[in-house]
Parts: C-alpha cells; structure tokens; sequence
C-alpha cells in the first residue's frame, strides 16, 4: 500500500481550531487518545464542550465508540476519521448528552458509509457482495437522513417555519391568509 502524503491542516482565522485527539495503539482493538501537542492543559474540557456535556464518562465512551466506527477496511482505526466525526459533533454544538448522542450517530453513521463506499471503489469482487454494500450504503444513507431531521425536530422542537415570499392571485381570484377550515353542510 503506497503512503500517501499527509495534506497540511487548513488554517482557520476566524474560529479556534475543533478539538482533536492523538491516538496510541493499545491493542487491535483500542487505541488509548491523548491530546495534541500545546493542548495538555485544556484538551478534556474542549472534548467536553464539544460534546455539550460534563461528564468524562460520557466523553470516554464517545471515544471508545467513534473508534469503533472508525476502522479502515484493513482493520486498523483512523485518527483522521476521529478526529473528522469528533469535528461533526462540533459542528452539530450539542447543547446535552441527548443532543451529543444524535450527532455522534449522525458522525458515526457518515463513517461507516464512507467505510463501505471505499470498498465499492476497489476490486468489486463478486456481485452479490457489490450488490449487498451498495444496499448497505442505500440504508445508511436514509438511516443519516432520518438522524438529521430527528436533530432538527430536537433543536427547534419539531415545528418548521415556512416563510412565503410571494403570493400570485390572478384576475378574479381570492387569498386567504390564515387558517382556513371547509364547514360542512348540515344534514336536516
């Protein structure tokens, strides 16, 4: 497998930069996070607010499970695909746990989407695989929508606000600006 170069981090001027972690391999199966260089003093508690909660068990657990869904196809996990669904949780500004969760879902649901398409870009192999990751792509697919609107609808408390610009009434015809409700004819 070639090595490819890693691409500088794009510099922010108008917003801190998200917060991040380093991993070191404790096992296949976890990698222990640690924070980046300069940000020992104030790591934890940017994790924490990036999450919208207080509690380090919760912040724990978020990590233990991003890295789940962040393996690459070899089997290894991916500081860069952690540190992307920890900038999408950012992003999302959780206002609580409940909020938190949602958006880690929404994170780790983009990363295992773009886990299977990876492997739809390379050798096919038989169809039946292809045919079941591009169903597996289908679903998670709608699974993210549905997470998104189910983030809105908790934000803004399920009502949308429609705001009409222009209004037509040709020759003849008549507007009505409100709540309209049809009377029924009363039966004798």
């Amino acid at each position: 497998m070639k090595n490819q170069a890693q691409l500088p981090a794009p510099v922010s001027r108008s917003k801190p930069s998200k917060a991040r972690v380093k991993l070191h391999r404790v096992n296949s199966n976890y990698h222990k996070p640690y924070p980046p260089a300069g940000q020992e003093n104030i790591w934890w508690d940017r994790l924490k607010a990036a999450m919208g909660t207080t509690s380090s068990d919760f912040v724990n657990a978020t990590l233990a499970q991003i890295q789940n869904a962040s393996r690459l196809p070899g089997g290894g996990i991916s500081e860069t695909s952690v540190n992307a669904v920890l900038a999408f949780i950012e992003g999302a500004e959780p206002k609580n746990e409940i909020e938190a969760a949602l958006a880690i879902q929404m994170g780790c649901t983009h990363a295992v989407t773009m886990s299977v398409l990876s492997h739809l870009g390379g050798a096919f192999g038989s169809s039946r695989n292809t045919a079941m990751m591009v169903a597996a792509v289908a679903k998670l697919g709608k699974t993210f929508a549905a997470q998104v609107e189910a983030l809105r609808k908790l934000k803004n408390g399920g009502s949308q606000f429609v705001r009409v610009e222009h209004v037509h009434v040709n020759d003849g015809g008549q507007a009505i600006i409100g709540n309209v409700a049809q009377s029924q004819p009363e039966e004798n």
